[in-house]
């Protein structure tokens, strides 16, 4: 029994782990230069990455006044403050200056520190050198457009409950609605405050609210980009940290970034994170055909891969409907015919030996099939991103081989119970014949949804497809 237990968790846990996490330590070495995608991942992260302006890179340790920075929501996956010229539309909240995040390096990222009470210039050679500390009152300038980081109570635009916040003021000049306290997470008040490894918090003077991100998307109007909302609960949470990335101020002394970056564990797992929320956030694009759950076991809709006219090349994925449905009655039949024999067992009945073998590989290996079935399929009903067709594929094989059990096992039966006819013997043959050329012919029919289809429509009578709509949902 140790033999086996050993051998099983070095097959089949250790052996299988120890491959995927080859392929990723590969994966990191050959894909190691930064790209559009560089703001999904910490900023450790991106020190690693050749191109990044974080990669061999040297800033100024700590956080002084007239500094340009850019702020990084410690959340994956969330980005950089950031703001544009666009307002919010007329309804939502003030109509001032969008303040959002934004995954994407960009000048809208940029903002400078400056203290609430003042409009001097801290870069000024005759000022000496003030660092930001933590419990400092503070204002955050937007370097692009002159606006401050500006908080009120109108309601945020998408979280209920939130506050909004946005850009406000002229060239520096605005109201106490724009002054927020910078503290460090886990530090004692006058402490500096550290690029890249300060865990700061923005704590709004007027409101008390804490500057995060919900993580939601905005509609159009929002160019699509995470909402920026100031939350009256302040519990720490990822969404409401922050950390100084980029940090400019040609008054202090740089240091080396290469101490930040970050083992293979941590970069295995930040990967995955980033990987899952990504997955999660997906939306789909204009025009884009999309399905629900309940449309796959039916084959209710197939995807158009391309063309969308008669002197188009047409290619359309749908399922082979003879597989598909035969796969959905095989399901319904399964449950019944392993409920009886279920019942059967349980009540004491005795069954011949072949009809017990059978039943048991019934049972035990198509209910093995059908949980495989279940498990693939209805997590997709709780899932809020968006689906398409080919999600169905994996739970679609359960089904093919519970089909292939099922079928074999029936067939047996019948040709079991026929055992005194001459043709019993023949019966499993043919019904698996039967089959395997129904399967075979309906593929025939139906192969120009693959190989690509040319010429009139389906609902033109010259068209190959002619007759072939056997659904009005099915849209070739």
């Amino acid at each position: 029994m140790g033999k086996h237990l050993t051998a099983r968790i070095l097959c089949l846990i250790v052996l299988p782990l120890a491959l995927y996490t080859a392929t990723y330590a590969v994966h990191f070495m050959v894909l190691n230069k930064s790209g559009p995608g560089d703001g999904f991942f910490s900023s450790a992260f991106q020190a690693r990455l050749a191109g990044n302006n974080l990669h061999n890179a040297s800033i100024p340790e700590h956080l002084a006044y007239g500094s340009v920075i850019t702020v990084k929501n410690l959340r994956m996956a969330i980005g950089y403050l950031h703001s544009h010229r666009h307002l919010y539309p007329e309804g939502i909240g003030a109509r001032q200056q969008q303040v959002t995040t934004y995954l994407h390096k960009d000048y809208n990222n940029l903002w400078i520190i400056k203290k609430h009470n003042t409009n001097s210039d801290p870069l000024d050679p005759s000022f000496p050198v003030e660092f930001v500390r933590h419990g400092d009152i503070i204002r955050l300038e937007h370097k692009e457009t002159s606006r401050n980081l500006h908080s009120h109570y109108h309601e945020a635009p998408l979280t209920r409950k939130h506050y909004q916040v946005t850009g406000y003021g002229i060239n520096g000049t605005g109201d106490s609605n724009d002054f927020w306290r910078i503290e460090v997470v886990n530090r004692k008040f006058g402490n500096r405050i550290k690029v890249l490894r300060s865990r700061i918090r923005f704590i709004h003077l007027v409101t008390g609210c804490v500057l995060g991100s919900s993580g939601k998307i905005l509609p159009k109007w929002g160019w699509e980009q995470v909402e920026v909302t100031c939350t009256p609960y302040l519990k720490e949470t990822l969404n409401s940290i922050w950390n100084v990335e980029d940090h400019i101020n040609p008054k202090l002394p740089n240091i080396s970034l290469d101490v930040l970056q970050p083992s293979f564990p941590e970069i295995l797992l930040e990967s995955h994170m980033v990987m899952i929320r990504g997955n999660n956030g997906l939306k789909p694009n204009d025009n884009e055909f999309t399905s629900k759950p309940w449309h796959w076991p039916i084959n209710y809709q197939g995807l158009r891969f391309s063309g969308i006219n008669d002197t188009d090349f047409r290619v359309y994925l749908l399922g082979n409907p003879v597989v598909w449905w035969l796969n959905l009655l095989s399901i319904a039949l399964y449950l019944l015919s392993g409920s009886i024999i279920a019942v059967a067992v349980q009540r004491g009945a005795h069954l011949p030996a072949e009809v017990e073998g059978l039943s048991e590989v019934l049972l035990r290996g198509g209910g093995q099939l059908l949980l495989g079935w279940v498990l693939h399929y209805f997590p997709f009903f709780l899932m809020g991103r968006v689906l398409y067709f080919h999600h169905y594929f994996p739970a679609m094989l359960f089904s093919s081989m519970l089909t292939g059990v099922l079928w074999d096992t029936l067939l047996r039966l019948c040709a079991w119970s026929l055992a005194s006819f001459s043709l019993a013997s023949s019966i499993h043959v043919l019904g698996v014949l039967s089959l395997v050329l129904g399967t075979a012919y309906s593929f025939y029919l139906f192969h120009p949804l693959a190989y690509g289809m040319v010429g009139p429509l389906a609902q033109d009578p010259r068209s190959p497809m002619a007759g072939l709509r056997w659904l009005e949902s099915w849209d070739f």
